[in-house]
């Protein structure tokens, strides 16, 4: 009987959200509401003949995530990949690794909200070797960060899964840690991941909370993570994540980029502004009072430092949009490739993404068909709609997301 009774409360909160919030930029919305808006993933879904998707084996710890992170590794002297990477460099970032055993494992990836903006900053961020966003709906966007050529113990806030982990976890062969999801969504995850799946913030000190028990208080350790996926019956060993290529010497062909400029919706810009003394882009996000759209400096709060990228990417990717605030987007099997914007070294260069298989990493091609040079270090890829606008002066990029 609650269970009927609630399926009501979620259909009255489905007609009121609909006629209060829409996922274009064009309009305003309230990103504070973003957590109630999966009532329409529900409300859109068919209902599951069963209540629960199967729960992995639990690991019982008392341990809460600290602020600490491993060394920052040091980069090559020379190009590397696309392929026969060295034993200790890593072919995700092109860096060499201090202890190469640490790539003797599957790559984990984190699930990391944005909103609400109480969340905010972000943990364990400036560690990660890659961190993926998207759209969510309703003008919010989420992260996805992967640590595999080094760990961080506190990441988050650890939000829920959307139907495109899965595809990005199996491109690099990882784990994939998160806050729960919706059961059609999450059983969608486990067909795909299977014990690679890892949720639940009582899977401490895997996924914990920090005892304020809030939709922002839960943060993830990356390490234990991975022991918990051994535990559970995950073969963590050195997979081939072949496909990239780094060459410290900034290519030739590109074109003046100082500024990125990234809007989800009217009320969710950002910005990454290049920085000639560091070589990479620093992070811009709105600030914290949500009343404007001021930008500030957008920072890890494990050592309040600003997020530095040595590459930052968008590419464009078929959207279908299921409900508002789900959406299923055509990563996988795009073997023929579409647009990609890479930057690099203050400069923007017009490539194509592909992914040749499920199981191997996101490549970016230029018009000759050849692997891009990425600069050694992390990489942040922006998943943009493929009928999204892209306006350039010269120097400042400004991509604007519209669905599809």
């Amino acid at each position: 009987m609650r269970k009927h009774k609630n399926q009501w409360i979620w259909a009255g909160m489905v007609l009121l959200i609909l006629a209060l919030a829409a996922c274009r930029p064009t309009e305003t919305v309230d990103l504070e509401l973003a957590g109630t808006y999966a009532a329409q993933t529900i409300a859109a879904l068919p209902v599951p003949t069963e209540t629960e998707a199967p729960v992995p084996t639990e690991v019982e710890s008392t341990a809460t995530p600290t602020e600490e992170f491993t060394a920052t590794p040091m980069p090559t002297l020379g190009p590397v990949g696309p392929v026969d990477f060295p034993e200790n460099v890593n072919p995700l970032t092109g860096l060499e690794v201090p202890d190469p055993t640490i790539l003797d494992r599957r790559p984990v990836f984190v699930k990391v909200a944005n909103y609400p903006i109480s969340g905010r900053p972000h943990a364990g961020l400036s560690s990660a070797d890659m961190v993926f966003e998207y759209y969510i709906g309703a003008g919010g966007n989420r992260f996805l960060g992967m640590f595999y050529g080094q760990d961080a113990n506190m990441i988050g806030p650890v939000r829920s899964g959307r139907m495109i982990d899965p595809y990005l976890t199996s491109l690099y062969e990882g784990i994939l840690g998160m806050e729960g999801a919706y059961v059609t969504v999450r059983e969608h995850m486990a067909e795909i991941l299977g014990n690679r799946l890892i949720s639940g913030k009582d899977l401490c000190p895997g996924i914990c909370d920090d005892g304020r028990n809030l939709v922002t208080s839960v943060f993830a350790d990356s390490e234990a993570l991975t022991e918990i996926a051994s535990e559970r019956g995950v073969v963590n060993q050195r997979y081939t994540l072949e496909g990239m290529a780094f060459d410290p010497e900034t290519p030739q062909g590109g074109s003046p980029a100082e500024e990125i400029r990234i809007q989800f919706s009217t009320i969710n810009p950002s910005e990454w502004r290049f920085d000639p003394e560091s070589g990479k882009y620093l992070r811009w996000i709105d600030n914290q009072t949500g009343q404007t759209i001021d930008l500030i400096p957008l920072v890890d709060r494990v050592n309040d430092e600003q997020l530095a990228f040595s590459n930052v990417v968008v590419i464009f990717v078929n959207h279908n949009e299921i409900a508002p605030t789900l959406h299923d987007m055509a990563i996988w099997d795009n073997t023929q490739g579409q647009r990609a914007v890479v930057f690099r070294d203050g400069n923007a260069y017009d490539l194509t993404w592909r992914t040749p298989s499920r199981n191997q990493p996101i490549q970016f091609v230029d018009e000759t068909g050849e692997i891009f040079r990425m600069k050694p270090g992390n990489t942040w890829v922006v998943v943009f709609g493929l009928n999204s606008s892209v306006v350039s002066d010269g120097v400042t990029w400004a991509f604007t997301f519209y669905m599809p």
